[in-house]
C-alpha cells in the first residue's frame, strides 16, 4: 500500500508490444503513477517484480514461458520476507475468459478488459493499490455463476478462522458471496456503509484473506454457500 504522496509503482506485463506500451504510456501520464518496468512474459514479470517491488502489476493471462496465472501465484504466494506482495490486476480480452477464475484463485485482486477506458484503468489501479478488490457486483455475480457450474472440491476446507466469525459477520460474508456491494449490504441489514466496511475488514482479518474476491471464492469453494441456496452449511 502506498501513501498519498508516494506514486503508485506499476509493472505492466503483456507479450503484445502495443498493449504493453499503450498501458504504460497511459499510466505514466498520471502524477500518482510511475511505471517502473514492463515485462513480455510471466517469467519475466516474476523476475522484474522481485527486483523492483511494485505496488500493482497489470498482468496478461496468455504469455510465453509462464502464463499470468502461474506468475500471479508465484508473486502473491511467495514474496520475500518483509516485502509486501504486489496487487495483481489481470488483463483479459473477454470478461468471461475461462482463465480469469483460475487467476482470481491464484490471488489476483481483480481483472480488467483490455478495451478499458483510460479513466477506468486509472481508477482500477488506485482501487487495488489501496488494498481493495476490483470486482464490481455484476462481475462478482458472473463469478458466482461460474462457481455454480463447478463440482464441489472434495479437498476444500473452511479457513481456520471461520468458526471465529460472529453471527453478523457470517451474515455479511454470505451477502458478499451473493455479489452485493457494501451499500447494498448496508441497505439489506439496515446499517451504515461504514459498519459494513468494518465487518468486511474483520472477516478478512479473521480468515487471513487478502480481499473480498478471495472471500467470495472461499465461501463457495468450501461449501459455506451452495449456489442457489445462499444458506451456510
Amino acid at each position: 500500500m502506498t501513501s498519498l504522496s508516494t506514486p503508485i509503482r506499476v509493472v505492466v506485463a503483456d507479450d503484445h508490444v502495443v498493449v504493453r506500451t499503450g498501458f504504460a504510456a497511459l499510466l505514466d501520464s498520471q502524477r500518482d503513477f510511475t511505471v517502473v518496468r514492463t515485462a513480455t512474459s510471466g517469467a519475466e514479470a516474476v523476475r522484474v517484480c522481485r527486483e523492483v517491488s511494485p505496488d500493482v502489476v497489470l498482468m496478461d493471462i496468455r504469455m510465453p514461458e509462464m502464463d499470468g496465472i502461474e506468475a500471479t501465484r508465484q508473486l502473491v504466494g511467495s514474496s520475500p520476507e518483509g516485502v509486501d506482495a504486489p496487487r495483481v490486476l489481470i488483463l483479459t480480452t473477454f470478461d468471461l475468459d475461462e482463465y480469469v477464475y483460475d487467476a482470481l484463485r491464484a490471488g489476483a485482486s481483480g481483472f480488467l478488459l483490455k478495451e478499458v477506458t483510460a479513466e477506468r484503468l486509472f481508477d482500477a489501479v488506485r482501487v487495488v493499490a489501496a488494498g481493495d478488490a476490483l470486482l464490481a457486483p455484476g462481475i462478482t455475480r458472473r463469478l458466482i455463476s461460474e462457481f455454480a457450474l463447478m463440482p464441489a472440491r472434495p479437498d476444500a476446507t473452511p479457513p481456520p478462522g471461520m468458526k471465529a466469525l460472529t453471527a453478523r459477520e457470517r451474515e455479511v460474508l454470505l451477502l458478499v458471496a451473493e455479489g452485493l456491494s457494501n451499500p447494498e449490504i448496508g441497505a439489506r441489514l439496515t446499517v451504515s456503509e461504514e459498519t459494513v466496511k468494518t465487518h468486511v475488514s474483520r472477516i478478512l482479518a479473521k480468515l487471513a484473506l487478502r480481499d473480498r474476491t478471495q472471500a467470495v471464492i472461499a465461501a463457495y469453494e468450501t461449501g459455506l454457500v451452495v449456489p442457489g441456496s445462499r444458506r451456510p452449511q
